[in-house]
This record gives structure tokens, C-alpha cells and sequence, in this order.
């Protein structure tokens, strides 16, 4: 059983990595430089919206698995990795239900009203969050791996 769910932390934790990589590298780039804000903003919205549900599920299975992996240890006994993934992961949830409820809801609802230049601000804000989420998952995974 413990084989299972620590297998579901690291398929959501490689899905939320993933995600973010080829939003950032790949999708985000190209819409850039191919689209016009009139057809790139609808279109990155769709994708994001579609991203962060699967992220909140990612954000829920984490969290779970996390805690029950975490239960019965003694956590002045565990490996100081451990710490840093359980702070390191905690900052991203929090930095993720930031963007999500603050600039991607904002960025939705300037789409609905037309506003393409409140929509862009809104969806540049999300950018570094991303950056910055995708820089800290990276951290954490290296804490976890190489800081017994």
C-alpha cells in the first residue's frame, strides 16, 4: 500500500513539474510568437484554466499522499530533506492558490469583458509565479534526493 501512494505523490508531483514545463518552454513561447493578444489570450486562458484544474487535483493528491507517507515518522528523526520538500511544497500550494484565485480569476474575467490589455497584465503576473513554482518544485525534489 505504501508502494501506491507513494507512487500517486510522484505521478502528481511529475504531472504538476511537467505541466508547468511545457507551458513555460513550449506552449507560452509559441503562442507568443505566432498569435495576436486577440486569439493568444482566449487561447492561453483555455489552457490555463484546463492546467490548473489538474493542478489542484495534483495540489490534493500531494498533499494526502504527503500526509500519510508522513504519519508514524518521527520528524526530528527524518532526513532534513524531508523538511524542505514539506516547506518548499507548502510555499508552492500557497503561491498556487494565489495565482489562481488572484491574476488567472482576474485575468477570466477581463476576457469576458473584452478588456485584452487588463487580460495581458493579468497573465503577465502569472508568468514569474509559474517561474517561480516551477524553480521551487525542482528545489524540493533535489532536497528530498540529495539531502539525507
Amino acid at each position: 500500500m505504501y508502494e501506491l501512494i507513494k507512487f500517486t505523490h510522484l505521478a502528481a508531483g511529475i504531472v504538476w513539474l511537467g505541466g508547468m514545463a511545457i507551458m513555460l518552454w513550449a506552449v507560452r513561447p509559441v503562442a507568443i510568437a505566432q498569435l495576436e493578444p486577440a486569439q493568444r489570450l482566449p487561447l492561453l486562458a483555455g489552457m490555463l484554466r484546463r492546467f490548473f484544474n489538474l493542478v489542484g487535483l495534483c495540489v490534493i493528491l500531494l498533499l494526502t499522499t504527503g500526509a500519510i507517507m508522513l504519519m508514524g515518522v518521527d520528524m526530528k528523526l527524518a532526513p532534513k530533506g524531508w523538511h524542505a520538500m514539506i516547506g518548499l511544497g507548502s510555499l508552492m500550494c500557497l503561491i498556487f492558490g494565489h495565482l489562481y484565485f488572484g491574476p488567472f480569476r482576474k485575468m477570466k474575467n477581463a476576457l469576458l469583458i473584452d478588456d485584452l490589455s487588463a487580460a495581458g497584465a493579468q497573465l503577465a503576473k502569472i508568468h514569474p509565479l509559474v517561474l517561480s513554482n516551477f524553480a521551487l518544485g525542482w528545489l524540493a525534489v533535489g532536497a528530498v534526493v540529495m539531502w539525507r
